[in-house]
């Protein structure tokens, strides 16, 4: 990689995601050949139906590149590179006397014939197929014994330097200032394997939050991950977002959670979508693309005003679930005690999300020359704004709160109290308060700030929305403070999160889902609806989740 003029990441991180990419071609999300990292160097997971671990044993070994479709380590004889060519083949070099092998996850053995090392799964119809030959070897997938052998035997014969060429285009797009640094070419080959081609019902390129657990496109996820892409591929960041407008319903809903098959969640999201077309169109300059999306976007947010608007206050409220480990996926801070009365609350963040999508829709109908549809929508944010003001503050503790239906606000100082930064027409004196709570060490001044809850709420802890510090909310407060000039604390959240990420990225080479605010324990031990486990196993308990796609993102 030292040709290419790439700071390449070479901490090897168990559970750091290893597939091919939707950016260099077609993939298969319902195969699911898709690997992890292993706890040792060059041992790999694969989340097949069935698991199967793919591992090469050699002497001193030294991990030189860690990307998450090229790995290269340096031998005492010979490099041994691995690459994927294709979405169900990865082929590899290594030095004589390497030992490589495929076995279950339960530690049998796969069948031997002759040159192949054959897997095959009769109950989920895929096969996986190890070949070795000359110093070569090739991991295939198929859905018959032949397939999987013809793509082996191809494999071996697919040149390896234009293989990680190939693949390591994508890093060239990268800012220059990025590409010299191995944290941010981490969160590049992060957001490079959660990209997937069209498939199924979604016509577009699409992206995940992470291709283990999540494997599915979600709405929020999808503009957080486009925020990102814009600096490198605006074409694919569109692509994100017009394959979650192709998934709305003809009323307008568009759900949380979605599938290629075409199974759709019955709740949605938070309303960014039209902040994501703008976004994006301030890097295409397409206006093709704003005039498709554009009545799109108007009746989703309709809908959520129709069909959220609970209490009848004007503000929007999120959809209660019976879990008590998921009050609200809807608002997608799952389980944090702003929900744990399990009652209808005009939401903060919903309310501002709804607002700042409503602006963004007026701009988009401005820039296309529709003034009175501008007008329109401008009105509208502007009410809703107002009630936002006028009925979530609190002016004695001078802090943003849910609201009960009856008026009384929610006693839970969440770091929602926060987002309405993001709009703009807060008085200049609130802002000034809701920073004295930002920096106050006994509330969000934290180790790591800024916590999904205050550090004096009764019920705060490691566990995700619960206390745990996310990087999507510090994204948002950040460009809140920075939209009313408060540039130095804007400037100080985005360096002090970064420093964190990069800390744990260098300890366990993984972009973590969130991470302890006090710093007190590292992220694989930070709760997620409920203890940790002693074994990371992400299929049996979920833990905070290992290269998460926003989090490399913003």
């Amino acid at each position: 990689m030292d040709d290419l003029d790439i700071a390449a990441p070479h901490v090897w991180g168990e559970g750091a995601l290893f597939g091919f990419s939707g950016i260099d071609g077609g993939t298969d999300s319902a195969s699911l050949f898709v690997a992890t990292f292993g706890a040792e160097p060059l041992s790999f997971l694969f989340h097949t139906p069935t698991r199967r671990i793919f591992s090469i044993d050699t002497p001193q070994l030294s991990i030189t590149c860690a990307l998450s479709d090229i790995v290269i380590a340096r031998t005492g004889n010979a490099d041994v590179t691995l690459a994927f060519t294709a979405w169900h083949t990865l082929i590899g070099t290594m030095p004589a006397g390497t030992t490589i092998s495929l076995v279950l996850e339960n530690g049998d053995n796969a069948s031997v014939d002759g040159e192949f090392v054959i897997s095959a799964d009769s109950a989920h119809n895929d096969v996986l197929m190890l070949a070795i030959a000359g110093g070569r070897c090739a991991l295939s997938y198929g859905v018959s014994v032949d397939e999987a052998k013809n793509r082996a035997v191809q494999g071996l014969a697919d040149d390896m330097g234009k293989t990680i060429a190939a693949r390591a285009s994508y890093y060239m797009k990268l800012p220059p200032l990025l590409k010299r640094d191995a944290l941010f070419v981490k969160c590049a080959s992060v957001m490079k394997v959660n990209a997937l081609s069209p498939e199924g019902m979604f016509p577009h390129r699409w992206s995940t939050p992470d291709r283990v657990p999540h494997k599915d496109m979600w709405l929020w996820d999808s503009v957080f991950h486009s925020f990102a892409m814009n600096h490198i591929d605006g074409a694919l960041a569109w692509d994100y977002l017009r394959s979650v407008l192709a998934m709305q319903a003809n009323d307008g809903f568009i759900p949380h959670q979605m599938r290629p098959d075409g199974w759709r969640s019955k709740i949605t999201q938070p309303p960014i979508l039209a902040w994501g077309v703008w976004e994006n169109y301030q890097r295409t300059k397409d206006k093709s693309a704003l005039s498709f999306a554009l009545p799109k976007l108007e009746a989703y947010i309709n809908w959520d005003i129709a069909h959220r608007n609970k209490n009848k206050s004007g503000l929007l409220v999120w959809d209660i679930e019976g879990d008590p480990k998921c009050r609200s996926g809807e608002s997608g801070l799952d389980n944090s005690p702003r929900f744990d009365e399990a009652v209808d609350l005009d939401a903060v963040d919903f309310s501002v999300f709804a607002v700042n999508d409503m602006r963004m829709i007026a701009r988009i109908a401005k820039e296309l020359g529709d003034h009175a549809r501008a007008d329109t929508w401008n009105k509208k944010a502007d009410a809703m704004e107002t009630l936002v003001h006028s009925l979530l503050w609190d002016e004695k503790s001078g802090f943003y709160y849910d609201r009960h239906a009856n008026g009384s606000l929610s006693p839970v100082k969440a770091v929602t109290g926060f987002l309405p930064l993001m709009l703009t027409n807060v008085p200049k004196e609130r802002i000034d308060r809701l920073i004295i709570h930002l920096y106050d060490p006994n509330e969000f001044a934290s180790a790591f700030p800024v916590p999904s809850v205050s550090l004096s709420e009764p019920t705060w802890g490691t566990d995700m929305w619960r206390g745990a510090t996310w990087i999507n909310t510090n994204y948002l407060i950040a460009l809140g403070l920075a939209l009313h000039g408060r540039t130095d604390e804007a400037s100080s959240l985005r360096k002090t999160t970064v420093a964190f990420v990069r800390n744990y990225y260098e300890r366990y080479g993984v972009t973590f889902e969130f991470y302890d605010a006090k710093d007190g324990v590292p992220p694989m031990r930070c709760d997620r609806k409920g203890p940790t486990t002693s074994v990371y196993d992400i299929r049996k308990k979920m833990d905070s989740i290992r290269d998460y796609h926003w989090t490399a993102a913003l």
